[in-house]
């Protein structure tokens, strides 16, 4: 130990972050830092046991919808790979100095998106994300009934099979035993998420078809679409407004028809990753354009505890549920049955 006269030499402050971004990072480092070695050692994707393989549409949904189920597999070891289907570019932007980006004005919001997701996958310890096609092969088609659904390059009007091909490059590569997508809405029926549940499960089929040249053939042996169960999805609504707020699910009844929310009884799995809510809600921070820290992601959390980012739903659609089982009977695990 180095002394002066007056004794030991106090030690220098942490620098404070240089930008959100490393804000970011900072706060996600105290979750990820104990992660099991084999997780952090770089590795050939075959040589891990378990492959998980998402495809999303823009780039904040992974987070939203699987941000702790990533970061818990990631962190136990399972490769988890991102498929991400466009940049995102007809985003709302949430952040005022940035909204020149915006679609209708210097139409730079894409290749923003795409540095946020990559500050999220830090986040989340996930080191393995890629654009469909490459960045920028399809572009964001806006939500459903918008002049943007028309363009040509946008995802919507995409040939399934020459998108779903691109798919099957990455299956063939990764060989994942499980693949999380949407389900046929799209979970509330937005035009890109529609695609990339048809493209997932075309997909799937032609990756298993050794008629399909180029790679050797693999069968994905679990198939989950994201799903919110609708008795879940109904309290909390009912406990937000108790607790005075109007703003979430803005104009949505918690007592009439909820077209996102999943029938309880075809909710087949509940992954409980409450250790990794503080990652995922470091993940939300890094879609800064897309998720306002004070808007309704966050007043949710607030009001309904860690439980509602860090469990997240499963509707199983190939392969057998399997493992330990949650109270509701639901499978806790998207490998069950696999090892």
């Amino acid at each position: 130990m180095t002394t002066m006269p007056d004794g030991p030499l106090a030690e220098e402050p942490e620098a404070r972050p240089s930008s959100p971004e490393e804000a970011v990072l900072r706060e996600a480092e105290s979750v990820l830092e104990d992660v099991a070695p084999e997780a952090e050692a770089s590795m050939d994707v075959l040589d891990s046991p378990r492959r998980l393989l998402l495809v999303h549409a823009h780039p904040d949904d992974e987070t939203i919808g699987n941000g702790a189920t990533m970061a818990r597999y990631a962190a136990s070891g399972t490769h988890v790979t991102l498929v991400t289907c466009t940049l995102g570019e007809e985003g709302e932007v949430l952040v005022p100095e940035l909204t020149a980006l915006a679609a209708d004005q210097e139409d730079g919001l894409g290749q923003h998106r795409v540095g946020e997701l990559a500050t999220a996958m830090e986040a989340l310890g996930v080191t393995d994300h890629r654009f469909l096609g490459g960045p920028g092969r399809f572009r964001d088609s806006g939500m459903m009934g918008l002049p943007t659904n028309d363009r040509p390059d946008c995802f919507w009007q995409a040939d399934v099979d020459e998108a779903a091909r691109l798919l099957v490059e990455v299956v063939r590569e990764v060989r994942p035993q499980v693949l999380v997508t949407y389900d046929e809405n799209g979970g509330y029926g937005h035009p890109d998420h529609i695609q990339a549940h048809r493209v997932a499960m075309r997909a799937l089929e032609m990756a298993a078809d050794p008629q399909v040249r180029d790679g050797e053939p693999w069968q994905v042996e679990k198939v989950y679409w994201n799903a919110i169960p609708d008795s879940w999805l109904r309290e909390g609504m009912r406990r937000l407004r108790e607790a005075g707020d109007e703003t979430t699910f803005e104009g949505m009844d918690p007592e009439g028809e909820l077209p996102m929310a999943t029938p309880d009884e075809l909710v087949t799995t509940a992954v409980d990753a409450t250790d990794f809510v503080d990652a995922k809600l470091a993940a939300m921070r890094a879609h800064a354009t897309q998720i306002a820290v004070d808007g309704p992601f966050f007043a949710l959390s607030n009001n309904l505890g860690n439980a509602v980012w860090g469990v997240e739903h499963y509707r199983l659609v190939r392969g057998e549920v399997a493992g330990d089982r949650d109270q509701n009977g639901r499978e806790t695990d998207l490998f069950g049955g696999l090892d």
